[in-house]
């Protein structure tokens, strides 16, 4: 008599759980399963307090449709809350949008007044961004010139973006949905390129030195050269 390989594997982690779910098998079966297995160890979190909990889809790839079948299961058991979905696959649409998200868009240009430079990922500007003029990026921007204008990076809503410049004067700077002034910008003393980041102790944008930056926090994420025009 042969063991039935388990289609769903729960297993505790620090602040939750973590389901890995079989790739191979069919997925009316695995949700069978799934059911089952939250039931059977309902008794071990319905008391307790909230538990985040992570899927692992393994090389199954799960459309939005799916997903969401998977997650009302998970939350139908009343402490348990998704944290996320994972999966090794994707469509090419969803690998199109990755890179395109991670390029980097080079421009030779003064942005001036009105105008509105965006990029799907990673910014680069040679040149200045003068008051009126607006730069926005998913990504990271830097700007080889002066920045008087208004900056925007994480537009989609990342908050670990940073936004670089020789010279540091805005109008206003966002990173992801947190903003500052022209007037919380402290100038620094000297000639040095200068970086704004969300300060991850307090959550609103700060001002630094470059350097000063990498050396805190040890290095910035590398701009990727694919797909630069």
């Amino acid at each position: 008599m042969t063991n039935k390989r388990p289609l769903v594997m729960i297993m505790g982690k620090k602040d939750g759980l973590v389901l890995k779910l079989d790739d191979q098998c069919a997925y009316h079966d695995l949700l069978e399963e799934l059911k089952a297995r939250l039931s059977e160890r309902r008794q071990h979190y319905s008391d307790g307090p909230l538990l985040s909990v992570k899927v692992e889809a393994g090389n199954r790839y799960l459309d939005p449709a799916q997903r969401e079948e998977i997650q009302a299961i998970i939350r139908s058991e009343k402490m348990l809350v998704v944290e996320e979905i994972t999966s090794n696959v994707m469509t090419v649409e969803e690998c199109d949008e990755r890179l395109r998200r991670q390029s980097l868009l080079q421009v030779r240009q003064t942005v001036r007044s009105g105008q509105v430079l965006e990029a799907p990922g990673d910014l680069l500007v040679i040149g200045d961004v003068n008051p009126g003029g607006q730069v926005v990026a998913c990504g990271n921007i830097y700007i080889m010139g002066a920045l008087r204008g208004i900056a925007h990076a994480g537009a989609d809503g990342a908050s670990d973006k940073v936004i670089v410049s020789s010279l540091m004067k805005p109008t206003q700077l966002k990173i992801g949905s947190v903003f500052s002034r022209s007037a919380d910008v402290v100038e620094q003393e000297g000639r040095y390129m200068e970086c704004a980041y969300v300060d991850p102790n307090t959550g609103r944008i700060a001002v630094d030195r470059l350097q000063s930056y990498i050396k805190r926090f040890h290095g910035l994420a590398r701009m990727s050269y694919e797909g630069v025009k």
